[in-house]
């Protein structure tokens, strides 16, 4: 997702993102700083990212002491709107919930030494480049949660892949409370999908079965063809809005500037090319897919794993991930 026009709509929050930065790496000793940085623009590193448990490059959250923590999660945070934020770091804390439902015996894959194979503290955090030069980025990435960000000379900036997931997608707390950091992301498409009509429903439906997760995965470049599914152009104005509802809450994820300039892009004539197709079943609790795709716009969901208690979702534009493109 890249955020071209506008660079001085940006600035403010260019700025925060590269003071943030640099404040942590001034944190860091040598050894861990040099564990943190790569040159930029280190194309294979920085579009190498996962949404599994596994060893990646950068340093861990649990390799740092707690201030270093405090200036990575701002960091984090800069990258986010609040309540993207508040997203992230309650898909990081589940792990704990995740670690006790699995009986506190999994271990962390291709990691040594003593570890827990859920832990909220491995997560990895990297630089390339120098913060606030021209052109530098940063990344955030571990079991569900997997943050890039790209600065393009000085000016636009890349913020995709962006993907949040939850495992478990809901987990009951005493009460009648639950806990679903992903929740509108599931509700307002099926809403969307109940207002179809039938002959909109057949378009919509790509296949009676979920894929298992993310047709994409974490391919570092999309590879998609023609959107499939229904188009917003054969929707009436109530079914627009339940997609541009849908839409907004994938760009609330990021902080105001970018937001802003990604919902400029995808309203208006825009949205027209927006096309809708859903996958499984239509009811709570079935496996279920659904994709969102339009020009420089590709959003997948998943929920199939654990019964249908386990979301993937993520934002991408297939023109413009990790800033490779002068779109915009």
């Amino acid at each position: 997702m890249t955020a071209g026009a506008g660079g001085e709509r940006l600035r403010p929050l260019l700025d925060r993102m590269a003071e943030a930065a640099t404040d942590w790496l001034a944190s860091l000793p040598p050894a861990q700083r040099a564990k943190a940085s790569y040159p930029f623009p280190a194309t294979g590193e920085r579009t190498r990212w996962s949404y599994t448990p596994n060893e990646q490059g950068g340093l861990p959250l649990a390799e740092m002491g707690p201030v270093q923590q405090r200036v990575a999660h701002r960091l984090l945070a800069s990258g986010l709107s609040q309540g993207g934020y508040a997203a992230a770091s309650t898909i990081m804390g589940l792990e704990n919930a995740l670690d006790a439902a699995e009986g506190w015996r999994r271990p962390y894959p291709g990691r040594a030494g003593p570890n827990r194979g859920r832990d909220p503290l491995l997560y990895f955090v990297s630089v390339f480049g120098e913060p606030g030069a021209a052109s530098w980025g940063w990344r955030v990435g571990g079991h569900h949660l997997a943050l890039n960000y790209t600065v393009v000379d000085g000016r636009r900036l890349s913020a995709s892949p962006l993907f949040l997931g939850a495992n478990p997608a809901l987990t009951r707390l005493v009460g009648p409370g639950v806990v679903r950091p992903l929740a509108a992301e599931e509700d307002l498409a099926r809403e969307l999908l109940a207002s179809l009509a039938p002959d909109q429903r057949r378009r919509a439906v790509l296949s009676p079965v979920a894929p298992d997760d993310l047709v994409q995965s974490n391919r570092p470049v999309v590879d998609v063809g023609p959107p499939e599914g229904l188009a917003a152009a054969r929707m009436p104005p109530r079914q627009r809005e339940l997609l541009l509802a849908l839409l907004r809450q994938y760009l609330g994820r990021l902080p105001g500037p970018v937001a802003a300039l990604e919902a400029e892009r995808v309203s208006g004539d825009g949205l027209e090319a927006v096309h809708f197709g859903w996958a499984g079943g239509a009811e709570p609790g079935q496996p279920h897919y659904y994709r969102v795709q339009g020009p420089q716009l590709l959003i997948e969901y998943v929920n199939v794993q654990n019964g249908a208690n386990h979301v993937h979702s993520v934002w991408r534009d297939p023109l413009g991930d990790f800033g490779q493109s002068s779109s915009g």
